[in-house]
C-alpha cells in the first residue's frame, strides 16, 4: 500500500461532507430567496467569510504567479458565476432527489476530462473504484417515485456540472497557491457579480434572516469545502479528488439520519457498500514506476523529502512545513506516488 499524501484524502472527504449538506439546505432557502440571488449570496458569503479568516490568520503559503491568473479567471467564471446560477435555477424547478441524481454527473465528467484531456494517469483499480463510488451515489439518490424531471431544469443542472468540471480541472493548475486565497477570490468576485446582476434585473431583497442563513451556508459548504478541495487537488490530482468528492450525497444522507432521525433505507445501505469498496480501492492503490522530473522553479508549502533536498541559509528542523521559492533539479527515480503537483508526468 502506498503512503498516503499528507492531508489529501481526509481533505477530499471533508470537502464532500461539507458540500453534501448544501443542496437540501439551499432547497429550503429557495422559497424566501430568488435562485439567482441565492447563488450570489452563497458565494459572497463564502468569499467574505474566507476574507475574515485570511485576515485573522494572515496570508497563507504559496503565492499566485502571473501565469496563474488566466486559470483563476477561468475557475471564477465557470465554477463561481455560471455553475451556481444554473444549479439554483434547476433546483428551484425540480425535486431535490432528482437534482442529487443529476449532480452525480460532476464526478464522472471531472474524471473523464482529467484522464482524456489533461492526461492524468488512470489504471483499472482507480477506474473501478470511481465507478463503484458513482454507482453508490446513483443508488442513494435514485428517485423512488419513478417520475422524470422536466427537460430544461435537468439541462440546467447538468450544465452546472459541466461548469464545475471545467472549474475543477482549471483549479488544479493553481493548486499550489494558498487555497484560502483562491477560494476567497472566487467567492468575492463571483458572488458580487451574481448579486449585482440579480438586483439589476429587479430581484427583491428577502428579509435579513434568510440572507444571513445563506451567507453562513455559503461560507461552510462552498468556502471551507473549496479550501479543502484545493488542498486535496495538490496531493491527489483531479480525478482522485473528484472520486472522493462524489461521496457528497452519501454524506448528506448520513447526516440526515443522525441529525433529523430519518430512516435507514436500502439505498443508503447499498450506497455505503458500493462507496466503501470504491474508496478502499483508491486507498489501497499502489502506483510505482520509473519516472522523470523536469527542472522547475516554484513556490508552495513543503517539507524536506526526496523531492525537496535544497539547502537553506538558515536552519530548518526536519518535518517542518514551510514555503519559499525553490528549485527542483532534474531527477529520475522510482517510488510509490499519486498524481500530485510533482507527479503529473505522462504514462
Amino acid at each position: 500500500m502506498t503512503a498516503l499524501p499528507p492531508g489529501g484524502i481526509p481533505a477530499a472527504l471533508a470537502a464532500a461532507l461539507l458540500f453534501g449538506i448544501a443542496t437540501p439546505l439551499a432547497k429550503l432557502l429557495l422559497g424566501p430567496i430568488d435562485p439567482w440571488l441565492l447563488a450570489g449570496v452563497l458565494y459572497l458569503g463564502s468569499g467574505a467569510g474566507l476574507a475574515v479568516l485570511r485576515l485573522v490568520r494572515g496570508a497563507g503559503a504559496g503565492k499566485l504567479a502571473r501565469g496563474d491568473i488566466p486559470w483563476l479567471v477561468g475557475t471564477i467564471a465557470s465554477g463561481g458565476a455560471v455553475g451556481p446560477v444554473l444549479l439554483m435555477w434547476g433546483l428551484a424547478h425540480t425535486r431535490a432527489s432528482a437534482a442529487s441524481l443529476l449532480l452525480n454527473a460532476e464526478g464522472v465528467l471531472t474524471a473523464l476530462m482529467a484522464w482524456f484531456v489533461f492526461r492524468e494517469n488512470i489504471d483499472r483499480r482507480i477506474a473501478l473504484g470511481m465507478a463503484l463510488i458513482v454507482a453508490g451515489a446513483l443508488a442513494l439518490s435514485w428517485p423512488t417515485e419513478g417520475r422524470f424531471v422536466a427537460t430544461l431544469p435537468s439541462l440546467a443542472i447538468v450544465g452546472a456540472c459541466l461548469a464545475w468540471v471545467v472549474d475543477n480541472n482549471l483549479t488544479r493548475k493553481v493548486a499550489l497557491a494558498d487555497p484560502v486565497s483562491i477560494a476567497m477570490l472566487k467567492g468575492v468576485v463571483a458572488g458580487t457579480v451574481n448579486v449585482a446582476l440579480a438586483l439589476a434585473i429587479g430581484t427583491p431583497l428577502p428579509s435579513p434572516g434568510p440572507l444571513a442563513a445563506a451567507a453562513i451556508l455559503g461560507f461552510v459548504s462552498y468556502g471551507v469545502s473549496l479550501v479543502l478541495f484545493v488542498t486535496a487537488l495538490r496531493d491527489l490530482g483531479t480525478a482522485r479528488t473528484g472520486a472522493y468528492f462524489s461521496t457528497a450525497p452519501f454524506a448528506g444522507a448520513v447526516l440526515s439520519v443522525l441529525m433529523l432521525g430519518e430512516s435507514v433505507t436500502w439505498q443508503l445501505v447499498a450506497a455505503a457498500l458500493l462507496m466503501g469498496i470504491g474508496v478502499w480501492l483508491h486507498l489501497t492503490e499502489c502506483h510505482v514506476h520509473l519516472h522523470s522530473h523536469e527542472a522547475i522553479d516554484h513556490e508552495h508549502e513543503h517539507e524536506h523529502d526526496i523531492h525537496h533536498l535544497h539547502e537553506h541559509p538558515y536552519p530548518v528542523a526536519p518535518g517542518t512545513r514551510h514555503s519559499h521559492m525553490h528549485h527542483h533539479e532534474p531527477m529520475t527515480h522510482s517510488h510509490e506516488h499519486y498524481p500530485d503537483a510533482h507527479h503529473r508526468h505522462s504514462h
